[in-house]
C-alpha cells in the first residue's frame, strides 16, 4: 500500500520529497501567516542523491515521499546545501535510516553541521566549482556564502537543467501547488518580497554579485528549486528580475510611517504626517506597531524611500514596540532611506530623541530635527506634522528617477 504522502516529479530525474508546514505562524520573529514548506529533492541517478532534508518533526513525511518513488535505502549521497535546522533537523535521523555512502556540504557547512550534530554524522566538504559524478550524470556546486549563512551553496544538475538554490528565490508559503505557474503572481511577489526583506536584505550587495556571477556561468535553466515555497519552472526570469531590483534598494515615493501610541497623540501626529506626504505626492504606508508585525514593516521598507518613526515616552524611554522595530530593522541594514523622528510626551520626552539617535545609527538621512509635542497636539502642532510630511515628499521627488 502506498504511504500517505507522495513525491512530485519536477524533471526527468528529480522528485520533490519535502514537507508542507501548514501551521507555523512565526519563523524566528518573522510572521508567516501562510505557513511554509521545507523542500527536499530526490535525484534518481546511478548514485541516488537526496538534496537537503526537512525540519525534524517532518522527517516521516519526507521518508514517506521518498518511499513513494524508491526504497530509501537506495540513497547513496546526501547533499546539505544549507545547515539551518529547518533543512537539517532530520539529517541525522535520515542518515541513520538510509546509511548513505557519503554526506557532503560546503567547507563551512561541514563546520556548522559538526556543531549541530556533535559529530553524529561524517560530512565531507565540496568546494566551489567542484563537480561530483553521480554515474550517469554530474552534480556541480556553487558556494553562495552569506546568502544567507556562511555555509550556503547551490548545486546544479546539468542533465535536467535544475538549479537547487537552498533559501535563495524562496518564500514562506504553504500550498498544495508545487510550481510557480500554479499560483497567483501577485501572491508570489508579495511573499517573495517579504522573504527578501526579512531574510536576504542584509546581504543585498552579495546578491547583486551573485546575479552577475550566475549570468557568467552560462547555466541553462529549466527548473529552479529553492528550499521554501514553490518551484520555479516558468517565471524564474521574472523572480530573478525582482531580485535584481530589490538588491539595489533604489528609493521610491513610498514612505513608511511606523509608530506606537499611548493616548492617541502620537497617532494623530502620524496621520497628519501621512496627510502631508500624500499631499506632496508621496505614498504613505502607516504601521501602528500594535497592529502591524515587524516583518510586515520590513516588507514595506524594501521598496520605500523614507522611514519615519514615532514614539511616546514611557519611563524615560521610547515605547517598547518602537524599540523592537528599530532593533529589528537595524539588523536588516536597509539603505538609501530618508526620514525623521516624531512623537508626543508628557514630562521629560526622551523617547523621540532616542528614536532620532537610532535612525542615525541606521544611516537614515534625517530631513528635519525631531518633531516633539507635549501632551495633546493642537492645530498648530498638527500643521507642523503635515508640513513635515510635505517636506519629506518633496525631498523624495528629487531622489526618485
Amino acid at each position: 500500500m502506498p504511504g500517505p504522502f507522495r513525491a512530485v516529479k519536477i524533471s526527468e530525474h528529480v522528485y520533490w520529497v519535502g514537507a508542507i508546514d501548514w501551521s507555523t505562524r512565526d519563523f524566528h520573529g518573522y510572521s508567516t501567516p501562510r505557513g511554509t514548506t521545507y523542500n527536499a529533492y530526490l535525484i534518481l541517478a546511478d548514485t541516488v542523491t537526496l538534496v537537503d532534508t526537512v525540519k525534524a518533526q517532518y522527517r516521516d513525511e519526507l521518508m514517506y515521499r521518498i518511499a513513494s518513488v524508491i526504497d530509501p535505502s537506495e540513497i547513496s549521497l546526501i547533499v546539505s546545501n544549507h545547515a539551518e535546522q529547518d533543512h537539517t533537523g532530520s539529517l541525522v535521523s535520515v542518515a541513520r535510516a538510509v546509511r548513505p555512502d557519503r554526506i557532503v556540504a560546503s567547507p563551512m557547512g561541514v563546520k556548522v553541521l559538526a556543531r549541530h550534530t556533535h559529530g553524529a554524522i561524517e560530512v565531507d566538504p565540496v568546494k566551489d566549482g567542484e563537480t561530483l559524478s553521480l554515474g550517469n550524470m554530474d552534480l556541480s556546486f556553487i558556494e553562495t556564502r552569506m546568502l544567507h549563512w556562511p555555509d550556503s551553496m547551490f548545486c546544479y544538475l546539468r542533465a535536467d537543467e535544475v538549479l537547487f538554490t537552498q533559501d535563495a528565490f524562496g518564500m514562506h508559503l504553504a500550498s498544495s501547488e508545487r510550481f510557480d505557474d500554479e499560483l497567483d503572481p501577485a501572491l508570489l511577489e508579495s511573499e517573495a518580497s517579504k522573504y527578501f526583506a526579512n531574510i536576504l536584505l542584509p546581504y543585498s550587495k552579495l546578491i547583486g554579485k551573485l546575479i552577475g556571477r550566475m549570468g557568467g556561468l552560462g547555466l541553462s535553466l529549466k527548473t529552479v528549486a529553492p528550499d521554501h515555497g514553490p518551484i520555479w519552472r516558468t517565471r524564474f526570469d521574472w523572480i530573478a528580475g525582482l531580485y535584481d531590483r530589490w538588491w539595489k534598494q533604489e528609493p521610491t515615493l513610498k514612505a513608511v510611517v511606523t509608530y506606537d501610541t499611548m493616548w492617541q497623540s502620537t497617532a494623530l501626529m502620524a496621520r497628519a504626517i501621512a496627510g502631508g506626504l500624500a499631499a506632496g505626492g508621496a505614498s504613505p504606508q502607516l504601521h501602528q506597531l500594535r497592529a502591524s508585525h515587524r516583518s510586515d514593516v520590513a516588507a514595506d521598507i524594501l521598496e520605500s524611500g523614507a522611514f519615519i518613526v514615532g514614539s511616546p515616552t514611557i519611563n524615560n524611554q521610547m515605547f517598547p514596540s518602537v524599540a523592537d522595530i528599530l532593533c529589528y530593522i537595524n539588523g536588516l541594514r536597509p539603505t538609501n532611506l530618508i526620514g525623521a523622528a516624531f512623537g508626543s510626551y508628557g514630562w521629560s520626552g526622551e523617547g523621540v530623541a532616542m528614536v532620532n539617535d537610532a535612525l542615525k545609527e541606521m544611516k537614515v538621512e534625517l530631513i528635519s530635527e525631531p518633531l516633539r509635542v507635549q501632551f495633546v497636539p493642537d492645530e498648530e502642532d498638527l500643521a507642523g506634522a503635515w508640513a513635515l510630511g510635505e517636506t519629506i515628499a518633496a525631498e523624495l521627488k528629487t531622489r526618485v528617477g
